[in-house]
């Protein structure tokens, strides 16, 4: 029988050196610290959520959340060769964005039947403004479908990081873990269940992050929802 490569070949090891040497260089160039870390169910399908303000975020939900390995749902458009390359070595997926990207939501999906775990950013993209934006129903709809538990999770201070000189200044970065918030599998859940959910998931980002990352009032309605509760929209 003939043995084949292919990326999921490389993808435990490189996953692994790549998440412990991203934990040393940022103890090494920055303020990191990480909160409430025992709180990751250590079995069982999990999603990982988390709001959204640098393209450094992926794999730092990966270094923060710890333990167990993570399959990160990221945007088509950073699989594009050649930076493609390491994005699959992390073994990323790609998913269209603000579409009803079928194949996508049946990935994800597979890989929390097999009680893995799965990052999404449901805002689908980076916040310009620092505050959490709207979310999109997909990681609701996803839970929904396999009973996988939702842990909330907040990022802070990767707003900073412009430019690989912005580290000179060691900003203070940190990643707060909330609580797990369990979900009960639905075969077919209701409009009305998914918002309910993505409410509840907005709700425990927006608790985690510090007061400076809240959206005001007229910013909230210019989203067309509010942030303690609030409309639907995965990443």
């Amino acid at each position: 029988m003939r043995f084949k490569l292919t990326w999921a070949t490389f993808v435990p090891a490189f996953y692994w050196w790549a998440t412990h040497s991203l934990r040393g260089l940022l103890v090494l160039l920055s303020r990191w610290k990480v909160s409430g870390r025992e709180l990751v169910p250590m079995t069982g399908p999990l999603i990982v959520v988390a709001n959204h303000l640098n393209n450094v975020d992926p794999p730092l939900l990966a270094a923060g959340a710890g333990g167990r390995r993570m399959i990160l749902m990221g945007k088509i458009e950073i699989f594009k060769y050649p930076f493609g390359i390491v994005p699959r070595l992390f073994g990323a997926f790609p998913v269209r964005r603000f579409d009803a990207d079928v194949g996508a939501m049946l990935h994800a999906e597979r890989v929390l039947r097999r009680g893995g775990v799965l990052g999404m950013f449901p805002e689908g993209t980076r916040s310009r403004t620092g505050h959490l934006g709207k979310l999109q129903p997909g990681t609701a709809l996803i839970a929904l479908r396999t009973g996988a538990t939702v842990l909330p999770c907040a990022i802070t201070g990767t707003e900073q990081v412009r430019n690989p000189f912005s580290v000179l200044r060691r900003p203070k970065i940190t990643f707060t873990v909330g609580q797990p918030i369990p979900v009960e599998a639905l075969r077919r859940p209701t409009e009305e269940q998914v918002n309910e959910l993505t409410a509840r998931i907005t709700a425990a980002i927006h608790a985690l992050l510090p007061p400076k990352y809240h959206a005001t009032y007229t910013e909230n309605e210019a989203a067309g929802t509010e942030h303690d509760g609030g409309d639907p929209p995965g990443n």
